[in-house]
């Protein structure tokens, strides 16, 4: 089942989608950033975590497809609680 954690955001300059698995999963950022120009002819444009598209035309649906089926709930839960628990730990152990 692929995971739910895509929203976007019409802006001033055209459209934002949010996908938290690229600002949690290095591999899936690198991933993504490697098929981006095999799907598209404009630079990809992006945020932490949004990837931003002037219009709507050049928003390469079979691509975000793709990337919303790479991480499962399941999967997407376990990544945010390891995450969780390592800035937990990072902030315990650095100096104050």
């Amino acid at each position: 089942m692929p995971s739910k954690n895509i929203s976007n955001r019409y802006q001033k300059n055209g459209l934002a989608l949010y996908h938290m698995g690229i600002y949690a999963d290095l591999k899936l950022l690198k991933w993504f950033q490697t098929e981006y120009p095999k799907h598209c002819k404009t630079k990809l444009d992006m945020g932490k975590s949004c990837i931003r598209f002037k219009k709507k035309e050049e928003i390469p649906w079979n691509l975000i497809g793709e990337l919303a089926k790479k991480i499962s709930p399941k999967n997407w839960i376990a990544l945010y609680e390891k995450n969780l628990k390592e800035t937990k730990s990072n902030q315990k152990n650095s100096p104050k």
